[in-house]
């Protein structure tokens, strides 16, 4: 049976949560269709962090950066009880490729595009009769610690928080459900969908594809799918281990320059991430022994707590696919900025998402909406005489309930 919409957005992650609320806070109809679940992928398996992004500094995207500063001041604002301020220390040592006086220019550009005015944006060098309050941290070598803040989320948490504040709004959500098809039509977009063993079909002004690592398989369902640009999917790999290290978050360098994070999770410590290529199957993607054995080598040069561990006593280890620009370049300097691709540019049907942060989800769902409004500000076709599919009102009812 079918149904009208404004706009169909494929995927409850992060971004798709964004795009619903978005729309449905400007009173347009809006139906999430979701394969596994909210949160289920890539936006429950991040690095926990509401950041600018210090180390995206270093390949120049400081437009990225300040965005997503200014999202973070937002989000500290208005979500404190899921995003918290946690002090950042970054040691640095005689081995260390990144000199003190080059975090030391790192940190004070953080802080300018961080807004002086705002006494959490400042930075400072922690003197060496303090290197106390730092327990376990190896000493040997060390010639600089320097103290900045950043934030700290529950991602899993803060994605179902938005598709609330959606569905509270008026959004529907079918899940599970999965994308069989979608046709640009004359007056719109026709959907066809298995929500429940059943297939179904409903009819929407524009379809937004969120759906992260599926992105390219979801467009491939779209007629005429959308331009991707040449993308890769790339792994990032995290690690529990049973450490208490206070509430201190670490900046710290692996062994081959890469920054990892060293974390207080669920009172433990979370180690992240790893960067390798991907290409299988998202719903496979699994941490690889080497990937767990170098986060764990990485906090062992560090911490003498850890040294006595192995890879017996992770207790959890989880690994997340980011959707990357393809490029020569290692994962680790290629751009972060979100990709939105549509089918028209002046009035577009279908829209794809590839990449964005967690942090800049409303940045994100901003642009979407921008991109949307000649489609969505034409007069709507008129709809058939026929009432919302059981699938998507036992949905919603579901998901009033987060």
């Amino acid at each position: 049976m079918s149904t009208d919409f404004d706009v169909l957005v494929v995927g409850a992650g992060i971004q798709g949560a964004g795009a619903a609320e978005a729309l449905a806070a400007n009173h347009y109809s809006v139906v999430i269709i979701e394969q596994l679940g909210i949160a289920a992928a890539t936006s429950s398996r991040s690095s926990k962090l509401i950041h600018g992004g210090l180390r995206y500094l270093e390949s120049g995207q400081f437009r990225l950066v300040y965005e997503c500063l200014r999202e973070r001041k937002w989000l500290l604002e208005n979500k404190p009880e899921l995003v918290r301020m946690v002090p950042f220390y970054i040691p640095i040592y005689q081995h260390s490729k990144r000199p003190a006086w080059l975090v030391r220019l790192g940190l004070s550009l953080y802080s300018l595009l961080s807004g002086l005015s705002n006494t959490d944006s400042y930075f400072r060098r922690v003197p060496k009769s303090q290197w106390d309050s730092l327990p376990g941290l190896n000493r040997e070598g060390l010639k600089e610690v320097f103290r900045y803040n950043d934030a700290q989320t529950d991602d899993a948490a803060l994605t179902r928080d938005v598709v609330a504040s959606a569905v509270a709004q008026g959004a529907q959500i079918i899940c599970p459900g999965s994308l069989v098809g979608a046709e640009v039509t004359g007056d719109g977009v026709r959907v066809d969908y298995v929500a429940n063993g059943k297939l179904s079909t409903l009819r929407t002004r524009a379809l937004i594809n969120c759906s992260g690592p599926w992105v390219a398989n979801t467009n491939a369902r779209c007629s005429p799918p959308v331009a991707l640009p040449p993308i890769d999917l790339v792994a990032g790999t995290h690690i529990l281990l049973p450490l208490s290290l206070g509430d201190k978050i670490y900046y710290v360098e692996a062994e081959d320059g890469r920054a990892i994070f060293v974390m207080p999770w669920q009172d433990k410590t979370l180690v992240g991430t790893t960067e390798r290529p991907y290409f299988g199957d998202p719903r496979d993607v699994t941490p690889t022994l080497e990937e767990e054995s170098y986060l764990l080598q990485t906090v062992q040069k560090y911490f003498s707590q850890a040294r006595g561990l192995n890879g017996e006593d992770i207790c959890e280890s989880y690994s997340g696919l980011r959707v990357l620009p393809e490029m020569e370049k290692s994962p680790f300097a290629r751009s972060r900025e979100t990709i939105i691709c549509c089918d028209d540019n002046k009035r577009p049907r279908i829209l794809a998402v590839a990449g964005g942060k967690l942090t800049s989800y409303r940045a994100t769902a901003r642009k979407l909406l921008n991109k949307l409004e000649p489609t969505l500000c034409e007069e709507p076709p008129t709809p058939p005489n026929i009432q919302p599919s059981e699938t998507a009102k036992n949905s919603s009812e579901r998901e009033r309930n987060i």
